[in-house]
């Protein structure tokens, strides 16, 4: 049962984060990347401290040196550099592609938790990483009628496969971070207050290069859609989506919550879509068919083994 609870909040972190794709796009060419970054963690922090302020405070008082040092780094891979050539790859790219190419992140995650969390890889995850490898392949459009992207087409997707990098070695932390828990009979961080801690140190990295971007003058200049994009960012996208991860990433391996992560993908396609009415040809849906079924072979290898 823990298990199933496990998957289930893994399932809804991801569907949120998928959505980042979208509200990304409502305010990526009106606000800098560090300014949207700061402000949407900003309202997250502030839908995130009146719940757990009492909790917080005597977490803090508890944490070491290298539980603070984790927590800096998952907010550096998390949120900072997996927004940071996100938000940059979609001033280049479509979001549809964009939110194809997040699904490369259960690839990576399986990949890096081989190398570094000892995970063992069978045969059918490395089907599935070569499935996802030959879907980010074939949606460089390289079979297309004109040949190939532009390079600055192909340089938005390369941000983006950066970003899902850096989202595969937030989950490698976060679960590196949950195991150290376990092994040293301490007393687990709670959720609520594991994604403020996070949220707080990812806000304390924006505020430098934020103010480069003249932040207060471009706040000044959007309109609703784009305050109310903000604000979806940061409780539901930052504050909510992190709750459900670390809820998740405590009860499952790393290589489960990759399987997890293409939802992604399926998310952010879908939304890009309908809501923005985006075009997604041929071998968009079909390298993003071969991501998913990537995505279907890495989690379909961990449920065999339960």
């Amino acid at each position: 049962m823990d298990r199933l609870k496990g998957r289930l909040y893994l399932f809804c972190a991801f569907s949120l984060a998928g959505t980042s794709v979208i509200a990304a796009r409502f305010v990526n060419d009106k606000l800098g990347t560090y300014t949207i970054t700061a402000v949407s963690l900003l309202f997250a922090l502030l839908f995130l401290l009146p719940l757990t302020w009492t909790e917080l405070v005597n977490t803090v008082r508890r944490l070491h040196a290298k539980d603070w040092m984790l927590l800096l780094v998952q907010a550096l891979f998390g949120i900072f550099l997996f927004r940071m050539f996100l938000l940059y790859g979609l001033l280049h790219t479509s979001a549809a592609e964009a939110g194809i190419l997040t699904g490369a992140t259960p690839a990576a995650t399986v990949v890096l938790a081989l190398l570094l969390l000892k995970e063992p890889v069978d045969r059918t995850k490395l089907t599935g990483i070569l499935s996802t490898i030959g879907g980010i392949v074939l949606i460089q459009g390289i079979f297309s009628a004109g040949g190939k992207f532009s390079a600055e087409h192909v340089l938005g997707n390369v941000l983006v496969l950066c970003a899902a990098l850096s989202e595969s070695l937030f989950n490698i932390f976060s679960r590196t971070a949950a195991v150290g828990t376990v092994r040293s009979r301490r007393e687990p961080l709670h959720p609520l207050v594991q994604s403020t801690l996070v949220c707080a140190a990812a806000l304390v990295l924006c505020l430098v290069p934020s103010f480069f971007e003249n932040p207060v003058s471009s706040l000044s200049f959007i309109g609703w859609r784009e305050w109310l994009a903000l604000i979806w960012y940061g409780p539901f996208v930052t504050a909510i989506a992190f709750i459900f991860w670390y809820a998740g990433i405590k009860r499952c391996p790393a290589s489960e919550a990759a399987a997890f992560s293409g939802m992604m993908p399926f998310t952010a396609l879908l939304l890009s879509v309908s809501v923005l009415g985006e075009h997604a040809g041929w071998q968009q849906w079909t390298g993003g068919g071969l991501v998913v079924l990537g995505m279907v072979l890495i989690g379909g290898g961990v449920r065999a083994k339960d």
